[in-house]
């Protein structure tokens, strides 16, 4: 080949690489919204599962002295929740979001913890109101943080979602099951339909 044909051909492979970054990037930020979608179903699944085997109660509704994790509501151990539904769960990977920075733990033990987790618990979400937020992405704003890492978020006040994970948008899983991705105006909505005047977070 000559200098010309090679650098013909070096262009050639430069602008088609000008043309398929930009998608291959699109395609991946995509699967990775897929995926944060399927582990916030097996949550709430988890969630089912071991209500079913608990007086058709969630974890953060029966004392620790029961196996579930009412009374670490107060004191901001998100992981807590997840911890007592090992078995449902299988693993911990499926607690950390492809786009978040937090690494999975290996396992339950006693290394794990709220670094360790990229979803919130909706700590009053239970079967009879469907439409409640039961787990959704940590990068909530807004809404009243109480000194024990409890997020309270009202009917009428302001809230969204920070750049951290999925440029202004996120899922949330709700008690029925469903998993919803919602903006910023959406995400308002959201907690306008759950039927409480209060919604409490628990934020890792």
């Amino acid at each position: 080949m000559t200098l010309v044909e090679v650098l013909v051909v070096v262009v050639i492979v430069a602008v088609l690489a000008c043309f398929l970054l930009p998608v291959l990037k699109r395609a991946k930020v995509r699967a990775q919204k897929i995926t944060c979608n399927g582990e916030l179903k097996q949550i709430g699944l988890a969630f089912r599962i071991w209500e079913g085997d608990h007086t058709n109660l969630y974890p953060m509704s029966v004392s620790t002295q029961f196996g579930g994790t009412f009374e670490y509501v107060a004191t901001g151990e998100t992981f807590r929740h997840f911890q007592v539904m090992s078995n449902e769960l299988c693993t911990p990977k499926v607690l950390v979001c492809p786009n978040d920075v937090r690494r999975p733990a290996k396992d339950f033990g006693s290394a794990f913890s709220n670094t360790n987790v990229s979803y919130f618990v909706g700590v009053d979400a239970d079967d009879s109101r469907p439409q409640m937020a039961l787990s959704g992405d940590r990068n909530i704003v807004g809404g009243t943080k109480l000194v024990n890492g409890v997020l309270e978020i009202t009917t009428n006040q302001l809230v969204g979602w920070s750049s951290e994970m999925h440029n202004g948008v996120g899922n949330i899983g709700l008690a029925d099951g469903s998993v919803q991705t919602v903006n910023v105006t959406g995400l308002a909505e959201l907690f306008r339909q759950t039927g409480l005047a209060t919604n409490r977070l628990v934020i890792p």
